[in-house]
């Protein structure tokens, strides 16, 4: 094909994309090669800014390790992780859903902890919290035998593996549900905290006068054979940066309640005072059981 002019380049790639085999990868190249070249069209994008463009791209792919996911952390801060959270969950988006973002924090293979025990694995200060979680269906059934995969970041705001004082798995944890489709475990009450700003989302945060806050939650991940699998946060609703999440995560469904206490904990006296408690519910919809592919080792 030879190009007369810019509207030609357009119309040929599309015509070559509608050549693609598979339905759902021809779908999602015409309109990705079609919102493409409408928005360099829109923006008037220049050469020297394209080429910017692709170094960025390259640059976010270098950043990834072990222990970061650039990527992910892009696309939160774009809301799009929220959005393609919320399109593909609740009835398509039209009703709410525990369903939340998986974040680029989860790793594979949490040790497994009983009900009732402590996801601790090294001194972290900070106020004591007892979690209590149910896991039902749709209908309200409890879903016995899930496992749920839990994490979170300390008191200083950093996940474990972001932290060389932290053991390794500290603040991790795999709980299975009983008959009742509870489970339960101790913890420290977690804060907000800044993402990572080393790298081209910090550069893109500080150009928007953006802070980099997202609001103290708690992360689960829950797998049951013959359900979607849930992935989800439950927030602090005290938390300063609630409003205005530097990820927007944060729904009305997923905000928690984290019960402070000033008197005695009934079951463990020297628990220090005061102490948190959260009773949370979470609700998991019919379909296929699918881990996500692990953001970072």
């Amino acid at each position: 094909m030879i190009i007369a002019g810019q509207e030609d380049v357009t119309r040929d790639a599309l015509a070559v994309m509608e050549r693609t085999a598979d339905p759902r990868l021809r779908e999602i190249m015409v309109a990705a090669v079609r919102h493409l070249h409408a928005f360099v069209r829109e923006v008037r994008l220049t050469e020297a800014e394209f080429r910017d463009a692709t170094a960025i791209l390259n640059e976010i792919g270098q950043l990834a390790s072990d222990t970061h996911n650039e990527a992910v952390l892009m696309a939160g801060s774009l809301g799009v992780s929220s959005l393609v959270c919320l399109l593909n969950n609740g009835d398509g988006g039209n009703t709410e859903t525990a369903q939340s973002l998986l974040g680029p924090f989860w790793r594979l293979h949490a040790p497994p902890v009983p009900n009732g025990g402590s996801i601790l694995r090294s001194d972290t200060p900070g106020e004591p919290l007892f979690v209590t979680g149910r896991v039902v269906d749709r209908d309200g059934r409890p879903i016995a035998g899930a496992a749920v995969d839990v994490w979170h970041a300390s008191p200083v705001g950093l996940y474990e593996n972001q932290d060389p004082d932290q053991a390794e798995m500290n603040l991790r944890g795999k709980f299975t549900t009983d008959e009742t489709g509870r489970f339960s475990f101790r913890s420290v009450m977690m804060v907000g905290y800044p993402i990572p700003t080393d790298g081209i989302v910090g550069r893109l945060l500080r150009a928007q006068d953006r802070h980099p806050m997202r609001p103290a939650h708690l992360h689960a991940l829950i797998f049951k054979p013959g359900f979607k699998v849930l992935v989800s946060q439950v927030y602090d609703p005290e938390d300063p940066h609630l409003d205005s999440d530097v990820q927007f995560g944060v729904t009305r469904a997923l905000v928690g309640d984290f019960v402070r206490h000033a008197e005695p904990h009934p079951d463990d006296p020297s628990v220090p005072i005061p102490w948190r408690s959260l009773d949370h519910t979470y609700v998991m919809e019919a379909g296929e059981a699918v881990l996500p592919r692990a953001p970072i080792r």
